[in-house]
């Protein structure tokens, strides 16, 4: 069964910073690029960051030099790790695989709770 559970968000000041956690289970996770996507309020998902099964990172222009994923395989974990948090950067934040989710090839997409961060000026 696939299971995404995202987690490390808060409320934080701008300057600040979250990490955030993605554990994954029943995909093989070794082999999969995976996303950070986030929903700011009001507003559709949109990419944020992702990282290739081989390690190599990409990120939205908005988040550039601020936000780094990073993975453990070991773990079956991947992370993003957010510096200088600025107030629009307050979105729920989801991981999944990249560059298309989890079951979207069926028309059954599968999304984690995800995590709300949430950034105060």
């Amino acid at each position: 069964q696939v299971q995404l559970v995202e987690s490390g968000g808060g409320w934080v000041q701008a300057g600040g910073s979250l990490r955030l956690s993605c554990a994954a289970s029943g995909i093989i996770f070794r082999t999969e690029d995976m996303a950070w996507r986030r929903q700011p309020p009001g507003k559709q998902r949109e990419w944020v960051a992702a990282i290739t099964a081989d390690g190599k990172d990409t990120y939205a222009d908005s988040v550039k030099g601020r936000f780094f994923i990073s993975r453990d395989n070991a773990k079956n974990t991947v992370y993003l790790q957010m510096d200088n948090l600025r107030p629009e950067d307050t979105a729920v934040y989801y991981c999944n695989t990249d560059p298309f989710p989890i079951g979207w090839v069926n028309g059954r997409e599968y999304w984690g709770q995800g995590t709300q961060v949430t950034v105060s000026s």
